[in-house]
């Protein structure tokens, strides 16, 4: 596991850095600290992280920005941000954080999130697709959404868009029961990539938004919830 933590109190990141250590010291895990979350993002573009601890106000640029570029750059990296103030953590939804730690940070919390970390990562699930280049496999998360396009799928990741063949209909039926919902007879979502909800249009990570279904707009909010929920931790 590659984990980061970004934080301009440096005594501070050097004692999470240390929790971190003792959590996972039986376990092969990298991990860098930075002070600057401009030089954060410029070693992400040589290396992604699977998992950053991200402070969310900085000097140089905030935390809620480089965020926001980490999310571009990455839709599996798992981020949580460091705050003293509670109120800014409602912002990391944009971007889909996994959680945020009041500083100082408690042992038990980080260990609880580099458990999820671990098991999210031993269960990730994958999906094999042929496209026009051959057979390969990629993984669940990657995926934002499915669109059908005349007598083609197209797959939208953060890394790229996939053209193969298939119908909708078993794509849902593959996927339902891991985070996917139809919102439309075009669509097909990542309920963990949903970023914001306009009456009856969704934005989903990237930017691209997505109208809902008529009949589907009630059934698609309980399905949020549930996932949510499921999620929670």
């Amino acid at each position: 596991m590659r984990i980061a933590i970004c934080d301009d109190e440096k005594i501070l990141a050097e004692r999470l850095k240390a929790m971190i250590e003792d959590a996972v010291k039986s376990l092969d895990v990298l991990m860098d600290v930075y002070t600057d979350g401009n030089e954060l993002l410029r070693r992400f573009e040589q290396k992604k992280y699977d998992l950053v601890f991200l402070d969310i106000e900085m000097p140089a640029i905030d935390g809620l920005s480089v965020a926001g570029k980490l999310r571009d750059a990455s839709a599996e990296v798992f981020i949580v941000f460091l705050t003293s103030h509670v109120e800014y953590a409602i912002k990391g939804y944009e971007v889909n954080a996994l959680r945020y730690l009041t500083k100082p940070p408690e042992k038990e919390k980080v260990y609880e999130i580099i458990e999820h970390v671990q098991k999210k990562q031993a269960d990730e699930k994958t999906l094999w697709i042929k496209d026009s280049e051959g057979e390969r496999k990629i993984r669940l998360s990657e995926i934002i959404y499915i669109e059908a396009l005349n007598q083609k799928m197209i797959l939208h990741t953060a890394s790229g868009n996939y053209e193969v063949w298939g119908k909708l209909n078993e794509y849902e039926e593959k996927l339902c029961g891991d985070g996917f919902f139809r919102i439309h007879r075009s669509f097909l979502v990542s309920l963990s990539k949903v970023i914001g909800i306009m009456g009856r249009n969704i934005r989903m990570l990237g930017g691209d938004e997505l109208p809902i279904g008529r009949t589907k707009v009630n059934e698609f909010r309980e399905a949020l919830i549930v996932y949510a929920d499921k999620e929670a931790f």
